[in-house]
């Protein structure tokens, strides 16, 4: 990355790094084309700024004209608390696993190829939602053009695996492959990891690079006793250690684990609102992660209140009565809060 990146641009990057709706991502390219300098070390950077731009106006243009004649959207709106990918080699297991968790009665069939465009769908744990989104498969001799653009939004992703397939490994190594030449990185960290102040400009990452946390899953583990121990050589050889899971998407084994899994690993956060004088709404509580604060929160409910807020009143495993915490307050799961702005 070129030195000399200017304040106006490094939030620009920023915000497009945080935006997830394809407009907003479009606005973001265009603001830090707008404010990178214009120098020979950008030049690169401009060229790749500009080809986001153009893929992304020609996708919302296409949406716009109906989806009769330009056909389903290669992105997926995030929902619920987190947006999680599921990736994977043909027939490994993969549509039937999203199928089984979210009811989403998607196409699985015993050929490869089967799954064509992006399958949302929603995995309840508890008292809110995961969307799970099933990807077209990847192998070394195709991958849609568009699976860039489908992971910009994910938080995490799901590596499918039939471990009882006898290319299994080359199949695994060639996903890997195909997704790095695309500038996509699966690591096996799931912890979030705050981001540095005061960083140099030769250290800041490439803003089209995608890094999901990643987790290995032997998706019939019913058809092979020993798929733990498969996953285990597998990662052995690759020499790289992912969180794995062996479920069964045909007997529904181990899949209340893999939600309760994800849940914990993606540090989901619930908070549940009130307000002055009234009972706490439990029905659907607002989600954010571990670390996030009350303005967080805040911004979640609506802008207009993030920026009036003047602090909250915080109820903790409704054991205390609510205490005043100021905006950069730290959350934690099953909260009670109350936000006070400024026109209260």
């Amino acid at each position: 990355m070129p030195a000399n990146l200017s304040p106006g641009y490094k939030a620009a990057e920023a915000a497009f790094r945080q935006a997830s709706e394809p407009k907003e991502r479009l606005e973001r390219l265009r603001e830090m084309l707008r404010t990178i300098p214009k120098h020979k070390g950008t030049e690169h950077l401009q060229a790749d700024i500009k080809t986001r731009i153009k893929q992304l106006t020609e996708e919302l243009a296409a949406g716009r004209k109906g989806a009769g004649r330009s056909g389903p959207s290669h992105v997926v709106r995030p929902e619920g608390a987190a947006q999680i990918a599921l990736l994977g080699p043909p027939n490994s297991g993969k549509s039937a696993l999203h199928d089984r968790l979210t009811r989403s009665r998607a196409e699985a069939g015993p050929y490869p190829f089967t799954t064509q465009f992006p399958q949302p769908g929603m995995l309840p744990y508890e008292d809110v939602n995961l969307q799970l989104v099933d990807l077209p498969p990847i192998t070394a001799e195709y991958t849609v053009p568009w699976i860039v653009n489908a992971l910009q939004p994910a938080d995490a992703a799901l590596i499918v695996v039939d471990a009882g397939a006898p290319d299994f490994l080359d199949q695994l190594t060639g996903l890997m492959s195909v997704l790095s030449s695309r500038r996509i990185t699966l690591v096996p960290e799931w912890k979030r990891t705050p981001a540095r102040e005061g960083e140099d400009d030769a250290e800041i990452e490439d803003p089209f690079a995608i890094r999901l946390p990643a987790a290995l899953v032997a998706a019939r583990a019913d058809e092979l006793p020993n798929a733990e121990e498969e996953l285990e050589i597998a990662q052995e050889l690759l020499e790289i250690r992912y969180p794995a899971m062996a479920v069964s998407a045909r007997v529904g084994a181990g899949l209340e684990a893999l939600a309760r899994w994800l849940f914990e690993a993606l540090e989901v956060v619930r908070v549940y609102t009130k307000a002055p004088g009234r009972p706490p709404d439990f029905d659907q509580p607002f989600t954010v992660r571990r670390g996030d604060t009350v303005y967080d929160v805040a911004r979640m409910v609506h802008q207009e209140i993030a920026d009036s807020l003047k602090f909250g009143r915080l109820w903790r495993n409704a054991s205390t009565n609510g205490r005043q915490v100021g905006r950069d307050y730290r959350v934690a799961d099953r909260d009670v809060l109350e936000l006070v702005t400024g026109r209260e």
